[in-house]
Order: C-alpha cells, then structure tokens, then sequence
C-alpha cells in the first residue's frame, strides 16, 4: 500500500528465515483494535492569530472565569482576570506576526498563529480525572520548557475532554516554532492513548480506515447544531411548537440540497468518490488478511479467528451522498405511508 499508516502488516518484524513475526506490543496493538477498544481523539480546533482570538478562546473554555485553568508552571488561574494574566504572562503582543494585515473574506489569513488550540477526548463514561491526568502528562512530555500551554478540563458533554491552548513560539530559540502536521497528530494519537492505558483506562489509536470507518469526522460546529436539531426534534410536539427551532447547519444543508438536485436528475454523483474508497477498503482488507495469516503461523489461533469476524463485520463502504439520499428516500416513504394510515383511518371513521 502506498500509505503506511494503513499497512498492518508493516508493524511486524522478520524472524529466522524471513519470517514475518508479531512482537508482544503488536499483538496487544491488534487485540485492541479488532475487539474495537475505545479510541482516542487528538485535534486541532483551530487558533488564535492575534490577542484578541487567544483572549475569545481562553474565555471560552474558561466559561468566562467560572473554570479553572491549568498552566505549565503548575499554578492554576480562575475568574475574569485569568485570561489577562495569561495573556501579559505569555507576551502574546510582542508576537509580530499578528500585526500583519488581515486577509480579504476570499483569502487565507496570511497572519501567523500565536496558539494552537488543541483538544484530547474520551468516549463517553470515562473518568473525568483520569483524562485530565493523561492531558498534563501528555502536555508535559510534548511541551514543558519549551512552549507556553494552559488547559482546561470539560465535563459538561457525555464525552470528557481537555482543552490543551500552546503558544506557537518557542521560548528559547529564536524563530522556532511548533508546527502540526498529520503525522505530528497520529503520533500524538498513540502517546495519548499509552497515557490513558498508564491511568488504567483501555483506550486505542489507529486509523479509522482500519477499522473499516468511512465517514470523515464533523468539525466541532456541525457537531453542536445537528445535536441540537437532533433534540430538538425529540421534543414532544408541544413543547417543540412553543420553542424556536436552532439554527441548521449550512453544510449540511447545502450538502442535502445536492443530493437532492441528484436524485431528481437521476445522475450517478451520488456515488462520485466511491471508486477511491473501494480501493482503500480493498487494500485495508487485503492487509488484515495477511495480518490474520502471521497470527495463525504465530500460534495466535483464537485472534487470527477475531481477524476475520473483524473484516466480516466492517460496514458497507457508501459515500456520505449515497446514505443521505437513502435516507432521505426513506423518510419520503415512511410519511406517504403514514398519510396513507391516517386517510384510511379517517375513512373508516366515516
């Protein structure tokens, strides 16, 4: 395969006689992944290019001072003033990059970042306190002495994350700073998964293409207006009368007005992209096969079996149209029906 985040096999090493064997560590890596351990999040949500943003972003996972924040030297700040201390403590002015004019709405900000804002996250019932131990111990390692960070700890979705702030700017060396890119994020990934594991807490990381994921994750924003149309739209029919519905996502609005435009040309664009995504299951597939066979050479009988029930269950590979447009068919028929019951009702009524 061309990607080597994807090839499985690649983690193994040759044995007497050019034998592909599977270490201890890659074994317990591919335990987890087919019994389908909790996986880990690590990402960028943007940054700060000026006083100002950093200020907004620290205010916000602050809750505006009602939080407290974690800095690098240990100290914890809280209350309006924090965000200022942090601020003035960190030289965000001095920072020349900010001062570069800003871009037209058509064009990318040519100003640099003064922060990076980067966020770590568990599933759903994990231990608050144990996450917020892996985010220090995980910033500690990636960061102390060497670029100004701040954290904080939210409990207030079902998922617990920490919010990880880090200046750009090296402290030391001029000119330096921290960029990053995609493998700077798979590695940090695997880190901070060994870190939740250290807690106590089963956790994994691996490409969601392994694990036979196709749908690409939604940005933070999406996220937060389709769960609020979503419970909005479990309210009961009262009260959902009474309040104003959330705002709807553009995207995803845009998105379904293209699906729709589709099916009522009846083109093929539905499925555009899904030649690639074959291809890239094919050769996912292909690797776990192979992975199955060195387990079985390797007395690893009951795995290799959790392999093949792994492969067998991976979901139908569906470009994001494709599904929407079922959907959206679906639902067409179940209200047609619905309307069909409540004429016939009406009917017998008579």
């Amino acid at each position: 395969m061309s990607d080597m985040a994807l090839d499985i096999v690649s983690y193994g090493r040759r044995g007497p006689g050019g034998n592909l064997r599977f270490g201890v560590d890659q074994i317990a890596q591919i335990k987890r992944t087919v019994t389908r351990t909790p996986e880990v999040m690590v990402k960028v949500s943007g940054g700060g290019r000026d006083v100002a943003g950093v200020g907004a972003h620290l205010g916000y996972i602050g809750r505006h001072g009602k939080l407290p924040i974690e800095i690098d030297d240990g100290l914890t700040l809280q209350g309006r003033g924090a965000v200022q201390e942090i601020a003035s403590d960190w030289q965000l002015d001095l920072c020349r990059s900010q001062y570069k004019p800003k871009s037209t709405r058509d064009r990318k900000d040519p100003r640099a970042k003064l922060v990076h804002n980067i966020v770590l996250s568990m599933p759903a019932g994990t231990p608050a306190e144990k996450v917020l131990a892996a985010s220090r111990l995980f910033a500690r390692e990636n960061f102390a002495l060497q670029y100004r960070y701040a954290m904080v700890l939210h409990t207030d979705q079902p998922h617990p994350h920490v919010h990880l702030v880090v200046k750009c700017e090296h402290e030391f060396e001029l000119g330096k700073r921290l960029y990053i890119r995609k493998d700077t994020l798979r590695r940090w990934r695997e880190q901070f998964a060994a870190l939740m594991r250290e807690q106590g807490v089963a956790a994994n990381a691996t490409p969601r293409q392994i694990r036979g994921q196709i749908r690409k994750p939604f940005r933070d924003a999406m996220l937060h207006r389709l769960r609020a149309l979503r419970t909005f739209e479990q309210l009961p029919s009262g009260e959902r009368a009474a309040r104003k519905p959330p705002k709807t996502s553009v995207f995803m609005l845009l998105k379904l007005k293209g699906v729709l435009q589709a099916l009522r040309s009846r083109r093929s664009v539905l499925d555009i992209g899904k030649d690639v995504m074959q291809r890239t299951r094919g050769a996912v597939v292909a690797d776990w096969l192979a992975t199955a066979e060195v387990l079985r050479r390797q007395g690893q009988g009951d795995l290799a079996d959790r392999v093949d029930r792994f492969i067998a269950r991976m979901p139908v590979v569906e470009t994001d149209a494709r599904r929407m447009a079922d959907r959206w068919s679906e639902q067409v028929r179940s209200q047609a029906s619905e309307r069909t019951s409540t004429r016939s009702a009406d009917e017998q009524a008579r």
